[in-house]
């Protein structure tokens, strides 16, 4: 079946005006519109304001004798002040709403010519959002000398991904912000560049929270920083970037920084203080280490990021503070839900937007560029510009991309490295007798105390309750946490454990196998991330 075209548009209250013959010698847009021999309005749906019903209904009798086939439709709207935004937006809001498109067999086109600016504005805005499924229409009056004549015309499809060099533009200005905030380090690892051209999306379209997790020292606090700095070239933050790591917050002294006093409220509080939630007002506050936080604090945060609204200690009335919200944490925030240790509400407010950072060592094909990053920011840093020689480069990279390589500090460790060598370098170049001291303070770095797998699990377990458990257990707990380091996240490493038995399985689930296989040792995985035991 052959589809029909369908116009929609106001009467033009001044250009549609006439009714002598003459008028035919005039350019009146809703006319003109069904006059074009390449453009066949099958219906047209014409909105009216009661106080012209006759003049509308002398647009229906023209247009039947320039287009029979053209069947006029009335859309009464009675607007007490066309130039009210809110009025126009609602009006024509509720007439999309009620409006029984067909998009399958009809093809719909806005004509913005007649209208107030603000029915134009409307109109575009309802279309951008997809409200109404269709084109924008734009006539243009004849010349002088083509009188008399219906004109031009225009479809505009707001659809800008269909105009090459709009796209193009478009694609060129994300590529420069996944780079932004890849702090213009050329990654290499697919992964990761896809997950920064989600966050990319993500940070520019939503002020929803964002929850960054990963093991200390893989970027979240710069990537929550830079995240910031974009949203502030777009101009859609103009408040501050507010960063506090919640490990640092204990007691009452964590709810007064967090959510401010009144003078009077406790012992020592001598004068108001805002808080750092009533700081980051119109920005961003970064919460480092969110799983940190007690129960009081966890639910008065789900409070103000969901209401807005918090209140402060000793006060008597809320305060309000918009800001966007970033977590970031290295706990596995599922299990420790389970624990009793993090409110699930909370985790499903944070949890719309997760974005799982992986540790130096899952991405081995990013340590080159992050290597010459870290000689940059040396350079800015201390103003001297360092370089590897040849063999030196080679032989440090071989190390570096090697698997017996740990970077159990992530980014940190590398930085440190580069930063201990480019210090030392003899006239600015790192030969390949520092690379032999470099690498192997590394190793002892990571080489855990008193040697195998003894002192990983010492520092785990204790020296009691080490001595206690079977040669058997300790043999296999070691490969386990060994493994369990080599990997970001307790579902990756339940995967790379249960490689083989997962595949005859018709439902897995590696992470709680993982999960409650730690538990037996009384262990969890942000224990196993921070290498020492949690004290109780």
């Amino acid at each position: 079946m052959e589809r029909k075209s369908v116009a929609i548009g106001f009467v033009g209250t001044t250009l549609d005006m006439g009714k002598a013959e003459n008028r035919w010698q005039r350019w009146r847009p809703t006319v003109a519109l069904c006059m074009h021999e390449d453009f066949l309005v099958d219906r047209l749906e014409l909105i009216h304001d009661g106080r012209v019903q006759k003049l509308a209904e002398h647009l229906r009798a023209d247009i039947a004798r320039v287009s029979p086939e053209t069947e006029v439709r009335f859309n009464r709207i009675d607007l007490k002040d066309p130039w009210d935004f809110e009025e126009v937006y609602g009006a024509l809001h509720d007439f999309a709403a009620g409006y029984a498109f067909d998009p399958e067999s009809e093809d719909y086109f806005v004509n913005i010519t007649t209208g107030t600016h603000v029915a134009q504005i409307c109109w575009f805005l309802l279309i951008e959002a997809r409200y109404i499924p269709a084109k924008i229409l734009q006539l243009t009056p004849p010349r002088h000398q083509e009188q008399p004549s219906p004109g031009k015309y225009s479809i505009i499809d707001i659809d800008l991904s269909r105009y090459d060099r709009i796209a193009t533009r478009f694609k060129a200005e994300q590529a420069e912000a996944t780079s932004f905030l890849k702090s213009g380090i050329a990654t290499r690892n697919p992964a990761f560049n896809r997950m920064i051209g989600r966050i990319e999306q993500v940070a520019i379209r939503s002020k929803a929270p964002l929850l960054l997790t990963g093991p200390t020292g893989a970027g979240k606090s710069q990537l929550a920083r830079r995240i910031y700095d974009l949203k502030k070239m777009r101009r859609q933050v103009e408040g501050p970037f507010v960063e506090v790591n919640c490990a640092t917050l204990r007691g009452d002294s964590a709810m007064s920084a967090l959510f401010g006093h009144r003078k009077g409220a406790f012992t020592g509080a001598m004068q108001d203080r805002p808080g750092l939630l009533r700081t980051a007002h119109g920005g961003v506050l970064f919460l480092d280490e969110i799983g940190e936080l007690g129960a009081d604090e966890q639910a008065m945060i789900l409070r103000a990021i969901e209401d807005k609204r918090f209140l402060p200690v000793g006060a008597d009335q809320e305060v309000t503070s918009d800001f966007q919200l970033i977590a970031g944490t290295n706990r596995d925030l599922a299990a420790a839900i389970e624990q009793g240790r993090f409110r699930d509400d909370l985790y499903a407010r944070l949890n719309l937007w997760s974005f799982a950072l992986p540790g130096l060592k899952e991405r081995r094909e990013d340590i080159e560029p992050n290597l010459d990053f870290e000689l940059k920011r040396y350079a800015q840093r201390e103003g001297v510009h360092v370089t590897f020689n040849r063999e030196a480069r080679e032989r440090y990279l071989a190390f570096a991309m090697a698997p017996e390589a740990e970077w159990r500090s992530n980014f940190r460790d590398l930085g440190a490295s580069v930063t201990r060598m480019a210090t030392l370098a003899p006239s600015g170049r790192i030969n390949e007798a520092l690379v032999v001291e470099e690498t192997t303070l590394l190793r002892q770095h990571w080489r855990p105390p008193g040697g195998a797998e003894h002192g990983s699990l010492g520092a785990l377990l204790g020296s009691e309750r080490l001595a206690a458990m079977d040669l058997f257990d300790r043999v296999q707990l070691a490969e386990v946490v060994r493994i369990c380091r080599q990997h970001g996240t307790l579902s990756a490493a339940g995967r790379a454990l249960f490689a083989a038995s997962r595949t005859n399985k018709g439902s897995v689930n590696d992470a709680d196998r993982l999960r409650k296989y730690l538990a037996r040792f009384g262990l969890d995985w942000s224990t196993i991330a921070n290498g020492r035991a949690t004290p109780s």
